[in-house]
């Protein structure tokens, strides 16, 4: 059975299976292996790993962390994945920035991270959630102030913007683009949620800061790179 738990998804038969390997308190003792004083001989016995797929989501339903059962085209997990896949995208811009030895990949890494934080809050729907719960996954204005000086550090460095620019200023400028326009993408998803009070308003806050830091930092990628921004000019009828 897989379900939403604080700092992302867990699979609770594989966490239940990893207890029993980790913790000796689980482990069943068979009759090859006995007790020699403080020391137990192990059994001869290899433990079983635990599948990947639970078959428990078949029917189109899965859990929140809350415990309660949703469509998975529900609005909850719609935002869930459309953030799994901003992170996806992220980590992928992350290998292409890295090649390229921009300092400002260890901020993309603390995203994720954060992404995970995100994640947990929005599978916390209020309607369903108890206090201890809410208090697990509360989203601060932390990492929104974080993303704003970013933003101001880099936004320094560049120059003014003159026209609209195309997604484009080499490989990892463009990957960062892309990043942005799933992130835009998530905060359509999540802003819902916030009308209907099912989750907090500073988690559509920060996605819709990291869209500006994403736009920012491809800038700043495709200037030091030396790529030229396309900037957009209107056809002629």
């Amino acid at each position: 059975m897989a379900v939403w738990m604080f700092g992302g998804r867990l699979g609770l038969r594989g966490h239940l299976c990893a207890c029993r390997l980790l913790c000796p308190r689980f482990q069943s003792r068979s009759s090859q292996g006995e007790e020699d004083g403080n020391r137990v001989q192990s059994s001869s016995k290899t433990p079983k790993i635990p599948k990947i797929y639970t078959k428990t989501g078949d029917k189109g339903f899965s859990s929140t962390f809350t415990g309660e059962r949703r469509p998975k085209d529900d609005q909850v997990f719609e935002a869930l994945g459309t953030t799994d896949e901003l992170s996806s995208a992220i980590g992928f811009a992350m290998e292409v920035i890295t090649e390229k030895g921009h300092t400002f990949a260890e901020e993309l890494q603390k995203i994720q991270c954060t992404l995970q934080d995100v994640g947990s809050a929005l599978a916390t729907p209020r309607s369903s959630a108890r206090e201890a719960h809410l208090k697990l996954t509360a989203f601060e204005e932390g990492p929104i102030m974080e993303l704003e000086e970013w933003i101001d550090k880099y936004s320094s460095q560049l120059p003014p913007l003159t026209a609209f620019i195309l997604p484009s200023g080499g490989k990892s400028s463009s990957a960062l683009h892309f990043c942005r326009a799933v992130c835009r993408r998530a905060e359509r998803r999540v802003v819902p949620l916030v009308q209907m009070g099912e989750t907090d308003a500073n988690v559509a806050k920060f996605l819709n800061r990291l869209s500006d830091y994403l736009f920012t930092v491809a800038r700043y990628a495709a200037m030091k790179e030396g790529s030229q921004e396309k900037i957009y000019k209107k056809r002629d009828v």
